[in-house]
């Protein structure tokens, strides 16, 4: 485990504004499990927005399921809205090869057709395998392919990030 010197809640307040730029009449928010959901639900709080914010798991959707099995955020879908029709701003935490945003997205759509999908994400790695792009990413960062980065929330509800090898 390392330490990195980017600062998630300077992240966080540059994601706030970010997405307040992304919104419009008819918008909801959407947290990818588990560290986007915890963007998503202050993110919610902290921009005022009526209503609930929505959660969304990757793992029934995955190409590497048969690998990975079943993971913890399976069963950790919740949209209390409608998504037919409405603009979504989807939320993560990192964006790495774009794998579980496919997963995300074939997940929503098993729900309705929205208008609009918008990916806004607290750190950009790179890596990309798959033509995916945020419309807006608070941080951009390299890191090697073998290492993992991850948003954690303390009891406080303040986020930092862990740097761990991948196994």
């Amino acid at each position: 485990m390392s330490s990195l010197q980017l600062d998630a809640e300077a992240s966080y307040g540059d994601l706030l504004a970010g997405v307040r730029g992304l919104l419009r009449p008819n918008t909801v928010l959407v947290g990818i499990w588990s560290g986007g959901a915890w963007l998503a639900e202050r993110l919610q709080r902290d921009l005022q927005l009526e209503g609930e914010f929505g959660v969304i798991s990757s793992a029934l959707h995955r190409d590497d399921f048969g690998s990975r099995g079943m993971t913890a955020g399976a069963d950790h879908t919740r949209l209390p809205f409608e998504i037919e029709g409405r603009h979504i701003v989807l939320i993560d935490d990192v964006l790495f090869t774009g794998r579980t945003i496919r997963a995300v997205i074939n997940e929503l759509f098993d729900f309705g057709r929205p208008a609009s999908v918008t990916l806004a994400v607290l750190v950009d790695r790179g890596g990309r395998e798959l033509p995916i792009h945020a419309a807006y990413a608070a941080a951009r960062i390299t890191l090697p392919a073998a290492q993992r980065l991850s948003l954690v929330r303390d009891d406080a509800g303040r986020f930092s990030f862990d740097i761990r090898e991948r196994a």
